[in-house]
């Protein structure tokens, strides 16, 4: 909804009224959710977008713990629940593709069944924006050039072109925030990279595989195939197939894709192939160019893919997540990395406490208030990388061993209970606007 017939700043309940404004750069998760829960405190939004249109489809995320109740007070939680991806197995392969062990997904995602939701990403985007659509102004195809700050706000001009005045600016623009650059410099200062680099895209499911994943492994390297439907192969497993069973035909509905995952150990983060897709898929075809089992299909439909999402494994680390008038949420401030499975529920979680801590205080008190009750909370997901999540994707022969070892173990053990890092965080009323 665009606000031309009244001047900025100003919007129509009844009466004219004097309302703060808050422009969000960034229309993929914590920037929705941000704009939902100002707007309920009384904020007139904006939200600026690069892309020409929501960004649908990729990869399924996760949202558990805390952040349950945050679609829940937001009323969306009935929607994702009926997009909810029930996967049923989580399977390990050697470099044979023989089977290591198969498992509750669960067991290794610290995820409780009945309760945790695992959506596609798409799918959490359509209901965000569903959700808050006809209150806020969502400009698409533009982005941030510039920030001015003053002692009354903040002069932003667009890279089409026009300038505007707002009260408060927020990035909610991930893992590479420009916004965060304006603000605080480098994303290398605060950029903590893991080891791993990463490819993501779809293709055809042409191997039988219906609400599990195989992750096929041999040091440093991992290939996944993560299916969220049915197959369209009628007698096909990957776990015994070989890279000729790609070419098998399929038709192009949901049900007959599969996500297709490429990570790998990489010495340093290589930030020149982060805008460069050539460069991305060079890399990744160097890295896998010898590998096994359907990687060789699986780097043929990387050729092709019109989807491919590439990134470091990485987790942003921050002194502070404001500075004058201008604050970060989300990726951009505390990104926890993929490891951790609590990217999007960090990004809903901590757009509620950032909206929460700016309904009846300045920004001052309010940006304060957001770090004071929100650290903790961020902090705790940020380390359970250190639980030993990357023993996943062993980068030696011995780690591998293991790693399977280990695996092998939990076959037999019930799924597990919940991390209580997911739940650390008990969200406060909602304060109401004065």
């Amino acid at each position: 909804m665009t606000r031309t017939d009244l001047p900025h700043g100003i919007t129509r309940t009844g009466a004219a009224t004097l309302r703060r404004t808050a422009l969000i750069s960034g229309a993929s998760i914590a920037g929705p959710a941000l704009a939902f829960w100002l707007n309920r405190c009384g904020f007139a939004v904006t939200v600026v977008e690069k892309a020409s249109a929501l960004r649908g489809g990729g990869y399924p995320i996760d949202v558990r713990g805390t952040a349950l109740e945050v679609v829940r007070r937001m009323g969306i939680l009935p929607r994702l629940r009926d997009a909810h991806i029930d996967l049923r197995r989580l399977a390990f392969l050697d470099g044979d593709g023989g089977e290591v062990a198969s498992i509750h997904p669960h067991t290794v995602t610290g995820g409780v069944e009945g309760r945790d939701l695992e959506v596609p990403r798409g799918d959490l985007v359509g209901a965000l924006h569903a959700a808050v659509r006809d209150d806020v102004e969502f400009v698409f195809d533009d982005s941030v050039d510039t920030l001015d700050q003053t002692d009354h706000g903040v002069d932003v001009t667009f890279h089409g072109g026009s300038t505007r005045t707002f009260d408060l600016v927020f990035g909610a623009d991930g893992l590479h925030s420009r916004t965060r650059e304006f603000l605080f410099g480098p994303e290398e200062q605060f950029h903590r990279y893991l080891g791993y680099c990463f490819a993501g895209f779809t293709m055809r499911n042409a191997f039988g595989l219906s609400r599990e994943a195989l992750i096929w492994n041999t040091p440093g390297r991992a290939a996944v195939l993560y299916a969220v439907g049915g197959g369209s192969a009628e007698d096909s497993s990957a776990g015994g197939s070989t890279a000729g069973d790609s070419s098998a035909q399929g038709s192009s509905t949901d049900g007959d894709e599969v996500h297709a995952f490429l990570n790998f150990a990489h010495p340093e983060p290589p930030f020149e192939a982060f805008r460069n897709p050539r460069a991305q898929r060079d890399l990744v075809i160097r890295v896998f160019g010898d590998a096994g089992w359907e990687v060789p299909g699986m780097l043929a439909a990387l050729h092709d893919a019109d989807d491919l999402f590439f990134d470091a494994v990485s987790q942003i680390r921050m002194p502070r997540w404001s500075s004058g008038r201008v604050a970060l949420v989300g990726d951009a401030a505390y990104a926890p990395s993929f490891l951790t499975g609590q990217g999007s529920s960090l990004a809903l979680v901590g757009a509620y406490m950032l909206a929460a801590s700016l309904a009846d205080r300045d920004h001052v008190a309010g940006f304060a208030a957001y770090e004071q009750h929100t650290r903790e909370f961020v902090t705790a997901n940020q380390d359970l990388v250190g639980e030993g999540d990357a023993v996943l994707f062993p980068t030696s022969a011995q780690a591998l061993d293991q790693r399977n070892a280990m695996l092998r173990n939990l076959d037999t053990m019930p799924p597990a209970e919940g991390r209580p890092a997911h739940a650390a965080l008990t969200l406060p009323a909602f304060p109401t606007s004065g």
